[in-house]
């Protein structure tokens, strides 16, 4: 019996818009680009000696790399849940948070978005946070008014208060 090696994609929490804009340009890099960067290779395969035709080497390399971004892409829609969450005051990827650290005045409050970093070019201004990350793992599943103590990146012991849970809006 043979045992697959490759784990499945893990589930990040994309909008819809940001789904809808993620397969777009995954649709881009498949077609028009990856059109467009096998013409230079042919084109600097054209132009003679291979091992002295940077050029060539140059358009092999962006290939690799383009390969690379079009896999990543793949991955990350495959395990994507564009489902909105529930406005239920709960922690949750997909949901806007606002919080404060233990001991700060309300005017120093922090909002951030808890989902996956690819949400970062669709979040306007709003700081993105894993569900991996420490404040992330912490909060994840804290309703409106829970107090949540964890451990940051320094070792310190922190104290939180949720302030706000609602879901994203793009």
């Amino acid at each position: 019996m043979t045992q697959s090696t490759q784990s499945s994609p893990a589930t990040v929490w994309l909008s819809k818009g940001a789904f809808d804009k993620l397969t777009a340009e995954l649709e881009y890099l498949k077609g028009p680009r990856r059109q467009q960067v096998v013409a230079e290779i042919s084109s600097a395969r054209d132009e003679g000696d291979l091992k002295e035709n940077g050029g060539y080497h140059a358009a092999r390399e962006e290939q690799g790399r383009l390969e690379g971004e079009i896999l990543k892409l793949e991955q990350t829609l495959r395990g994507a849940d564009t489902t909105a969450p529930e406005d239920d005051g709960v922690v949750a990827p997909g949901k806007v948070v606002t919080y404060k650290f233990d001991g700060d005045d309300d005017d120093e409050a922090e909002t951030f978005l808890l989902a996956s970093i690819e949400m970062k070019p669709y979040a306007d201004e709003l700081d993105v946070y894993s569900p991996a990350a420490p404040i992330g793992a912490a909060l994840s599943g804290a309703r409106v008014g829970d107090t949540v103590e964890f451990t940051g990146p320094t070792g310190r012991t922190l104290k939180v208060h949720v302030l706000k849970a609602v879901p994203f809006v793009d």
